[in-house]
């Protein structure tokens, strides 16, 4: 059965709209010809379109064209204003973007785990408010938020978490009040962080694929066949509760200690760095981003000095300014600003102060450890990530798995060789394991990708119009 018109025209906007969105703004030839759309109906579809108030004239395509068919069409960015949250427990990370995407603004507070409910909830719905106002958004469409724990499938909201902070919970209803026009909505974080690897990131050419998170805590996403799969109770991924040799207990149902989270958690893997002699301060102990990065910049180090030769301290801070942890919100283009390495991410998505990067292997940190103590360290770090790795794999036959968030990116193809190298030998099953691209920003990027895409959906939607009034009598 053909589609009627309005079918027709609703189903030639929103191909439109979204090659402006992928490949930015375009001539009316361009349209005609990456649409197969004849030219009139390109022409009826550009009139209607900018009527609407969706799409505009931005430009001319060449400084020597002219005329009617130079004009470059692209999507009213400022039609709408998006906010993305990442949330962790010891702080929250904003970002406010237009229409398409592009980040206009963005900061991060910390909120330290004694912080009364109500006091963190104002410091989180006040750094929204300021970062809206830096962006120019007197009114924010859609909110898209990322944080660890079970988000119930029937509800959409945060459920009870033991370990959690009660303002996490709170927050949706606090935004919602604040922000009566917006659509606010919450996603876990892993999940969040799987749909960026996939659009911008290490899975950009993978409908199958399970993200493996390492930060703070650990956890998984669950991507088959270009779809993100939740479960039934929206518990898919929580793999921290995993039974798994090496541990003194077995997991409960209220806490995942004596699972797979004993074995890669933050501080499981700050505590088996200690135990390989990897040199750590007390402020390094809090994460074990810096051990990793450390170890890594000290392999790679002796690897381009070659053999026999140690690397030096300036060696191995030159490896962990190179390798960079930077994460960018619009890899890939986009037209949205990113951050360098120059300003690694911290948990929450705060940059570091200046000159922070240098001294962590500086003068007030650790002499780097030993190439065997380094190797000996990022090999015990893959055994215990092979554990859970190759569970996954014997489950779930994914093809591949992404090793992301702060530890994944330190980590970086010389932690993801060692963990596809043992999974290789665990397993029949063929698996690549590769490292994040995006780091812990992930979570930041995924939130507001799907913030963007609830918005587009909508004000992309044509509205159908009105019936007209039934005829007097």
């Amino acid at each position: 059965m053909p589609a009627s018109p309005s079918t027709a025209r609703a189903i030639n906007d929103r191909l439109a709209l979204r090659l402006l969105q992928q490949e930015g703004p375009l001539t009316a030839g361009q349209l005609k010809q990456l649409t197969g759309l004849s030219r009139p109906t390109v022409a009826d579809l550009v009139e209607r379109l900018g009527a609407a108030g969706l799409i505009a004239v931005v430009g001319e395509a060449g400084e020597r064209r002219r005329g009617p068919n130079a004009k470059l069409y692209g999507i009213v960015a400022d039609r709408a204003h998006l906010a993305a949250l990442d949330v962790r427990t010891e702080g929250v990370a904003v970002a406010v973007a237009d229409l398409v995407g592009r980040v206009l603004a963005e900061a991060s507070v910390p909120i330290a785990g004694d912080t009364g409910t109500g006091p963190a909830l104002e410091q989180a719905v006040t750094l929204v408010e300021r970062v809206a106002k830096e962006a120019g958004a007197e009114r924010l469409h859609t909110v898209g938020i990322g944080a660890p724990g079970l988000v119930d499938p029937s509800s959409g909201e945060l459920r009870d978490s033991t370990g959690l902070p009660e303002w996490h919970r709170r927050l949706v209803a606090t935004l919602q009040e604040r922000f009566p026009e917006a659509r606010v909505s919450v996603e876990n974080e892993t999940n969040l962080a799987a749909l960026a690897e996939q659009r911008d990131g290490a899975a950009r050419d993978r409908d199958t694929f399970v993200l493996l998170w390492l930060g703070h805590g650990t956890g998984a996403a669950v991507v088959l066949d270009g779809a993100l799969r939740r479960g039934a109770s929206g518990g898919t991924g929580e793999i921290g509760f995993l039974p798994v040799p090496g541990t003194n207990a077995l997991p409960s149902a209220t806490n995942c200690e004596g699972g797979f989270h004993s074995l890669v958690s933050s501080a499981a893997v700050v505590s088996l760095a200690v135990e390989c002699g990897i040199p750590t301060t007390p402020r390094e102990q809090m994460s074990a981003v810096p051990a990793v990065r450390a170890a890594v910049a000290v392999v790679r180090a002796t690897v381009d000095g070659g053999p026999g030769e140690a690397p030096t301290v300036n060696d191995a801070e030159g490896a962990v300014r190179a390798s960079g942890t930077g994460s960018s919100l619009t890899p890939g283009g986009g037209g949205a600003p990113t951050r360098g390495s120059s300003a690694p991410l911290l948990p929450g998505g705060a940059a570091p102060a200046p000159g922070a990067a240098s001294r962590t292997l500086g003068a007030e940190a650790p002499p780097p450890p030993g190439p065997a103590r380094a190797a000996r360290f990022l090999d015990a770090l893959a055994d215990r990530l092979a554990v859970g790795v190759a569970s996954v794999v014997a489950i779930l036959d994914p093809g591949c798995v992404v090793l992301g968030g702060e530890v994944g990116q330190a980590g970086g193809e010389e932690l993801a060789s060692r963990v596809r190298d043992r999974i290789a030998r665990m397993t029949p099953l063929p698996t690549e394991v590769r490292a994040t691209t995006l780091g812990g920003g992930a979570v930041l990027r995924g939130a507001l990708l799907t913030a963007r895409d609830r918005a587009q959906e909508e004000l992309f939607t044509p509205k159908e119009p009105p019936p007209p009034p039934s005829p007097g009598w």
